[in-house]
This record gives structure tokens, C-alpha cells and sequence, in this order.
């Protein structure tokens, strides 16, 4: 069964790879989403797959990839859309 969850990332995310990792880590999984850079400094990103995976992606997040540096990550559950691929935005 499918899952949906929305996160913003904030702290210094911005110019470290996050999103490029972020979209690497989805598509090893099979998650569908998006990825992006906001003006207020964060990263926001959707992820649509298998709990599992979708969780997995979370804690990448969590963990910020890279030289990324999280200091607070909001995650909301969503309805999924049924997206069929990720990218970066």
C-alpha cells in the first residue's frame, strides 16, 4: 500500500547535494516525489512509494545527506497522488 509524506528540511540544506541525493536515495527505492529548494532557505520534498522505503527516505532526510546539516525536519502525511517518477524541481 502506497504512502505519501511531505517533508521541509531546514538548517543548512541548501548547496550540499541534498536534492541530488535525495533523487538518487527515491530512485534506488522506486519512490515517486519531487525535491526542491525553497526561498525561505529549506528543502521540501514528496515521496509516494511503499511505507518501508518512503520511511527510509524520511530518515535520509532526517540525517541529511551529505555535508547537509538538519537542524529541524517537519514531516506530514499526506494522500497519495500516484505519482509515477521523482524529480528534482
Amino acid at each position: 500500500m502506497a504512502v505519501r509524506r511531505r517533508i521541509t528540511a531546514h538548517g543548512q540544506v541548501q548547496g550540499v547535494f541534498f536534492r541530488d541525493s535525495t533523487r538518487e536515495a527515491a530512485e534506488r527505492r522506486g519512490v515517486a516525489g519531487w525535491v526542491r529548494n525553497t526561498s525561505e532557505g529549506t528543502v521540501e520534498a514528496v515521496f509516494e512509494g511503499e511505507a518501508d522505503d518512503v520511511g527510509a527516505l524520511v530518515e535520509l532526510c532526517r540525517a541529511g545527506p551529505g555535508d547537509a546539516r538538519v537542524s529541524q525536519l517537519d514531516v506530514d502525511e499526506e494522500e497519495p497522488e500516484g505519482l509515477g517518477e521523482f524529480e528534482v524541481r
